[in-house]
């Protein structure tokens, strides 16, 4: 027979009291993780996948684990190519704290529900897990409500995804983890120095560069004519080239009058600096120009090192010795390429990497192989 239809399921104050035990609950019971939504930069429409993915916003929210035992999954893996760890974990979140803090309608994300593919970061062991299904029907409808929704992850395995979440701790990862290269940049900066004559009108005349100086790629210098007397109204310009990082002319704009005695200063030029996180480019000989982000900058060294690189005609291109820039025109010629291929550390064991010698035999040509 049909369910009685004098008593209903569907009581909203009994549905509210549920959820609001649930909200305190993971909130006494659950932790603070970090939701992730991912960024699709250019998907592969025939695989299905999107390796230029970016990470650039996160939110704080509370989640309860439901692994009570540790992680499940596979755990460590030993294998003759190195280890791999396939930690699971399961996330249970409150559908309607999630909408509050995460859902929206003024934050950058435009799903209704949590996302395969998405990324949680928890904090207690510092890593990151990928949304590989989200269960939206659990508990099922027992009083015709779903309060929460249940995320199953794995652990996520970093493979060059641009990480720009404002969370330093997750943000680190792509410069520890990813592939960058390694620049030697000419932090060489000498100011450049010129003289001036008089002409017998009282004009500013006879401009000679006597040092083109070193470190203008971007923007020229001013020009300053100072005098003791009271000359006035004479305007130098200098002119550079921005592959040498010199000043190669001086071009008289205006002579003024009333000058005996004159001195040109030149500006010198801007510090050589690169803020981590900022953009960097360098355009080739055919024009294409090469974008990544700054991983690091060790400005006594002159060591710069970069993440993210792509070209604007989306093909491949190696930076090269030529000149590199910031936004605000700072740079420096690069004397010197080295590509560091960290996907060896992605892991993200740390544990191994310092414990392995004491029960592993590295002088083994082969320490995962059979006994020789």
């Amino acid at each position: 027979m049909a369910t009685n239809h004098y008593f209903s399921q569907k009581v909203k104050s009994e549905q509210n009291l549920y959820e609001d035990i649930i909200i305190e609950s993971l909130k006494i019971y659950g932790q603070d993780v970090y939701y992730i939504p991912r960024e699709i930069v250019n998907e592969d429409r025939i695989l299905g996948d999107d390796i230029q993915s970016s990470f650039s916003n996160s939110y704080k929210i509370e989640m309860y684990i439901e692994n009570a035992e540790g992680f499940d999954g596979e755990g460590d893996l030993f294998t003759k190519f190195g280890i791999e760890i396939r930690d699971q974990a399961t996330f249970i979140v409150s559908r309607k704290r999630w909408n509050q803090t995460i859902g929206r309608y003024d934050n950058e994300i435009n799903s209704v529900r949590p996302r395969e593919g998405d990324l949680v970061y928890l904090s207690l062991s510092n890593s990151l897990f990928q949304i590989q299904h989200v269960e939206h029907e659990s508990p099922f409808y027992q009083i015709s409500n779903l309060p929460t929704y249940k995320m199953r992850c794995e652990l996520f395995e970093y493979s060059g995804e641009a990480l720009d979440t404002g969370i330093d701790v997750i943000d680190d990862i792509e410069a520890d983890y990813g592939y960058q290269y390694v620049l030697t940049v000419d932090v060489t900066r000498t100011t450049a120095l010129g003289d001036v004559g008089i002409t017998d009108s009282g004009s500013i005349g006879g401009l000679r560069l006597v040092d083109p100086g070193a470190g203008y790629f971007k923007t020229a210098p001013i020009v300053t004519i100072s005098t003791p007397d009271v000359g006035t109204g004479a305007e130098v310009v200098a002119i550079i080239d921005s592959d040498l990082g010199q000043v190669i002319d001086l071009t008289l704009v205006n002579g003024g009058f009333g000058y005996t005695s004159a001195d040109l200063t030149i500006a010198p030029p801007p510090v050589i600096t690169f803020t981590k996180g900022e953009p960097v480019y360098q355009t080739l000989s055919d024009g294409t120009i090469i974008e990544g982000e700054v991983s690091d900058w060790n400005d006594s060294s002159g060591t710069l090192k970069i993440v993210s690189v792509g070209a604007s005609d989306g093909k491949f291109h190696a930076i090269t010795t030529r000149l590199i820039l910031a936004s605000d025109g700072s740079g420096g010629l690069v004397t010197a390429v080295v590509e560091d291929n960290q996907l060896s550390e992605n892991e993200q064991n740390l544990d191994f990497g310092t414990d392995n010698l004491e029960f592993l035999d590295f002088s083994d040509e082969n320490p995962f192989g059979d006994p020789q």
